[in-house]
């Protein structure tokens, strides 16, 4: 029985990914809804293949974060401290959004279960913790989904592999003690979080590391990494902070450089039958079209693995 099904790769999407949001902010709120018209004019994203997320089982939620903290924060009680350290105006339109997008990354985790590979417009909300937020993630939605999916048997070994430019320090803070849920994050040493988690498995990125010099480092340690520990699932956090012109990275990778870092990913991973559910993790410009396009690469590298195996398996 081949992994893919014979469908088009699947995508997970909510339109309220892109929220009501203060003009100018820091954020790039648009770049989500600017990341599926990309997708369609690409014509990866189609209404054949779209997934919307339902809204998030609150006790799924609670499993992972602290259960007072996900009240404060949904009644909109968070301290002002707590509000500025994740950097985001609370509204209930943010409390939907944020709700919705970790439901994306649960449901692109069922689907790359069920067909192998699946890929989420949002997601990748890799520095908050289990009782607070920080810089611009309130949830860690990749940390939610991976206890769901241990918790129901689904899967007994995961592994979350962050290429963002910024350590997952927050994903590090809830399973340092685990090790059936390791994170494993490729960041550069010089950017934020100032402090660096120690847990986990961490790789280090120079400062101004180009294209060559990424994926040599890359090359060098997924495939260790992978027969080393054996998972069973695989969680891809593509971030394209990495990216030369992003304003929050500090790394030189092109477009290119990013396009085979995402494929390589995914192919490594699907190679030894491993499900694999990838998010998008962080991307900054003041043009939120050129971060949305950047972000489009994870879905183009995606694809092209899709239709490869596919062809492979004459389907």
């Amino acid at each position: 029985m081949p992994l893919f099904s014979p469908l088009l790769l699947p995508l997970v999407y909510h339109p309220h990914y892109s929220i009501p949001f203060p003009a100018g902010h820091r954020f790039p709120m648009k770049k989500f809804a600017l990341l599926a018209d990309t997708l369609r004019e690409q014509g990866i994203l189609t209404a054949a293949n779209t997934h919307e997320p339902v809204p998030l089982s609150l006790t799924t939620l609670m499993n992972a974060h602290d259960k007072a903290y996900v009240q404060r924060f949904i009644r909109g009680e968070l301290s002002q401290q707590e509000e500025k350290a994740i950097g985001l105006p609370w509204s209930e339109w943010l409390v939907e959004r944020t709700l919705r997008a970790v439901s994306g990354t649960i449901l692109t985790s069922e689907l790359a279960l069920k067909h192998g590979l699946a890929c989420h417009l949002a997601g990748g909300t890799h520095h908050a913790g289990p009782d607070y937020g920080a810089g611009f993630c309130i949830f860690n939605d990749l940390a939610v989904a991976a206890l769901a999916l241990v918790n129901s048997g689904k899967a007994k070994k995961v592994l979350i592999l962050d290429c963002d430019v910024h350590q997952g320090d927050g994903t590090v803070a809830f399973f340092r003690d685990r090790a059936n849920i390791i994170p494993v994050s490729w960041h550069c040493e010089e950017n934020y979080p100032q402090v660096k988690q120690t847990g986990g498995i961490n790789i280090a990125i120079p400062k101004g590391t180009n294209d060559e010099e990424y994926l040599a480092i890359l090359t060098d340690t997924l495939p260790k990494i992978l027969k080393s520990h054996q998972p069973d699932f695989i969680f891809y956090d593509a971030g394209v902070d990495v990216h030369q012109d992003d304003r929050l990275g500090y790394v030189n990778l092109t477009d290119a450089g990013v396009l085979a870092r995402d494929k390589y990913v995914i192919e490594t991973c699907i190679a030894l039958n491993l499900p694999t559910a990838c998010v998008i993790g962080g991307g900054y410009d003041r043009q939120e079209d050129k971060v949305a396009w950047r972000h489009s690469l994870l879905h183009q590298a995606a694809n092209q693995v899709w239709q490869a195996v596919n062809s492979t398996e004459g389907v």
